[in-house]
């Protein structure tokens, strides 16, 4: 059976944004799984997600102190319609990530990471998948904010969309 994922990431609520944008809460309400790779800053969006998702996926951040840490494990470990998934929130330099990450996460498909704000989607040479959802707060970094849905189905994640969210509009 098909299952719809959500990915972010590094949300720094409320210090980078007061919310997240109401396009990303209808996705997460609609979604079968959401998964957030860290850097929350605040457990009131952790207690929302965990009240709005059907299902939730996280870690914490390198943000993340206190009642996150408790929640929160630094690396989460789910298999999606056979799409064994690690989460995790910091992966080190970009220069050789896929093969660190390969070496670090043998036993997985899909391997989803934040801290960098910076959408990522690449392929070891193993064939691990690595996956940065990008933030869908934080416009510095990147022209846009973003976050990325997916399918999982029959072991493979499938329908892979970089979101870009509009920017904001002066009040």
């Amino acid at each position: 059976m098909a299952i719809s994922v959500v990915f972010i990431s590094d949300t720094h609520v409320p210090k980078r944004a007061r919310d997240l944008p109401h396009s990303l809460w209808a996705e997460i309400e609609a979604a079968d799984v959401v998964v957030h790779a860290g850097d929350w800053v605040d457990v009131a969006l952790l207690d929302e997600l965990e009240r709005r998702a059907r299902r939730l996926v996280g870690v914490h951040g390198n943000n993340d102190h206190g009642v996150l840490r408790e929640r929160l494990p630094e690396v989460a470990r789910v298999e999606l319609a056979g799409v064994r998934l690690a989460v995790v929130h910091e992966t080190g330099d970009a220069k050789g990530r896929e093969r660190r990450c390969a070496d670090r996460f043998p036993d997985v498909d899909v391997l989803v990471f934040g801290h960098s704000h910076i959408p990522w989607d690449t392929t070891a040479d193993t064939g691990l998948r690595l996956l940065n959802p990008g933030s869908p707060t934080d416009r510095r970094r990147q022209p846009h904010a973003t976050y990325v849905t997916a399918v999982a189905d029959g072991g493979r994640l499938t329908d892979v969309v970089l979101h870009r969210l509009p920017p904001r509009t002066p009040a």
